[in-house]
């Protein structure tokens, strides 16, 4: 809450971009006192009161680059895309003279020098990196625990996960620590703790935006992307981070991509679409009813708003992809050990053996990293996968056009997020990450209330599309949340 100086009294929760900037041109706040009621939010329940524990860093710069986002705005009397809003970023972005540790104690003194393509493009746009967030380290898995911040805690059920494996973002975006987030995502980990957190999560075509200067998991699989509360700073965000980056080769398909994503933000944009219900990503215990009542309700308000509803029964498995087509854990050496010996403070652990052997880590990635170091990218299973993920992209293409689909939707996750101390479970993610193709997942309700979730545990609808279709899964996220407005905010003391 806003109070010191001449401004009125202004709720800084839930505030979204747009608004923080009508805010600024009306005189009614400015960036600094905005930035300190957010950093003020941070100390009262990251560490003290709800001890949320998301955050790994916070920037000691961050009121100062604030108070010239004002001079700026004073002097020029323009707005940049993104100016004064205040980011939470995923700690495994690169950000000039910050942290940047992956969550591990093995990193504990990797303070980089230069800003992550995407981090500078933030920057560019006028946000500023408030804080950097916790994450499950090296982003291995999806409960965000690591050696270097322990376990982070969902604020609308302080014994469960966030999620993950960008839980930190999506915890304290969540708790209005901050306007938008950045997490990256290798099977789930944009969409899981959206999910989770009753928000916006956006994976992006694999291509849009660059992975320079971010901790690897496997570049075949990794990209970056927005955690917000509103697809609307969804929205504004991919605009500023998806770009053309010449150190990151994949991006060519971002070289003269120029599209405003705001532009698809309608009311009905739901009307005359053809959207397809993936039933195989159902579950079908009694332990699913709950997310299954949620996502069987969020359809059917996409019905009323004007959607075509098909029901698609093809045998799709979540687990057997992830069995059969992922190369994550064959990836993970080889490009974990690319980012460390470009880091010379981080030259002399060098690869993922001297990281097992140096035991500076969370005991709970021990199992992946170990079966990861005997795992190689020229093995004939790895090329086995390769084909398996061409075919299945060519099957999915496929299933779409032959059935007219402009979106598939499913749950992100078939059953609540798990409790705090279990392994992340019937998570839906990999289509969209082993295909490479967008998918957002946008609130659509809650659990009933229980004496440790008292409005709720958050469930996630995903909607999936093909290769740059983001501006069509934009229209209809926008159309569902404007029309059916799930997001609630944590009630933390």
């Amino acid at each position: 809450m806003i109070s010191s100086g001449t401004y009125a009294n202004i709720d800084t929760a839930e505030l979204t971009v747009d608004q923080l900037h009508k805010l600024i041109i009306e005189n009614k706040t400015t960036f600094k006192e905005t930035m300190q009621d957010y950093l003020n939010a941070i100390a009262k329940n990251d560490q003290k009161g709800a001890h949320l524990n998301s955050i790994i860093v916070i920037n000691p710069e961050a009121l100062i680059a604030a108070e010239q986002a004002d001079l700026e705005y004073k002097k020029i009397g323009k707005l940049k895309p993104l100016q004064g809003v205040p980011v939470l970023l995923k700690d495994n972005v690169d950000t000039e003279n910050l942290l940047t540790t992956g969550g591990s104690i093995s990193l504990k003194n990797n303070i980089t020098t230069e800003n992550a393509f995407i981090a500078q493009k933030l920057k560019d746009a006028g946000a500023i990196v408030i804080a950097k967030t916790n994450l499950h380290e090296f982003a291995v898995w999806g409960e965000t625990k690591s050696s270097m911040q322990g376990q982070t805690h969902n604020p609308y059920d302080l014994t469960r996960t966030p999620g993950g494996s960008s839980g930190g973002t999506g915890a304290s975006v969540a708790a209005n620590f901050g306007i938008i987030g950045i997490g990256t995502d290798t099977i789930n980990s944009i969409r899981s703790p959206a999910s989770a957190n009753s928000l916006v999560g956006l994976r992006p075509t694999i291509g849009l935006v660059s992975r320079s200067g971010i901790i690897p998991y496997s570049f075949t699989q990794d990209t970056a992307g927005p955690i917000t509360r509103t697809v609307t700073d969804a929205a504004r965000t991919l605009n500023v981070i998806v770009g053309y980056d010449p150190t990151d080769s994949i991006t060519s398909l971002a070289n003269n991509y120029s599209v405003d994503y705001t532009q698809s933000l309608k009311l009905n944009g739901l009307e005359n679409k053809r959207i397809g219900v993936l039933n195989s990503f159902f579950g079908k215990e009694d332990i699913h009813k709950t997310t299954n009542d949620v996502v069987n309700q969020a359809i059917l308000q996409m019905e009323k708003s004007g959607a075509t509803i098909i029901q698609i029964d093809e045998p799709i498995n979540a687990d057997a992809l992830v069995r059969d087509t992922s190369v994550h854990l064959y990836d993970l050496d080889e490009d974990l050990s690319t980012y460390l010996i470009s880091h010379p403070k981080q030259k002399p652990i060098g690869n993922l053996a001297n990281l097992i052997q140096s035991g500076e880590f969370d005991d709970g990635i021990k199992a992946n990293i170990e079966k990861a170091v005997t795992l190689k990218k020229d093995s004939e299973e790895y090329k086995k996968r390769l084909i398996a993920r061409e075919k299945l992209q060519k099957d999915v293409e496929k299933l779409m056009k032959n059935n007219q689909l402009d979106a598939l939707v499913f749950p992100h996750q078939k059953r609540l997020v798990v409790p705090i101390g279990e392994t992340q479970i019937e998570r839906n993610g990999v289509l969209g990450s082993v295909t490479g193709f967008p998918s957002i997942v946008v609130p659509a309700g809650f659990s009933p209330k229980t004496e440790t979730a008292p409005i709720g545990v958050p469930v996630g609808i995903e909607i999936f599309g093909l290769p740059l279709s983001e501006p069509q899964l934009l229209e209809i996220a926008y159309s569902f949340e404007q029309q059916y407005p799930m997001r609630k905010k944590p009630t933390l003391k």
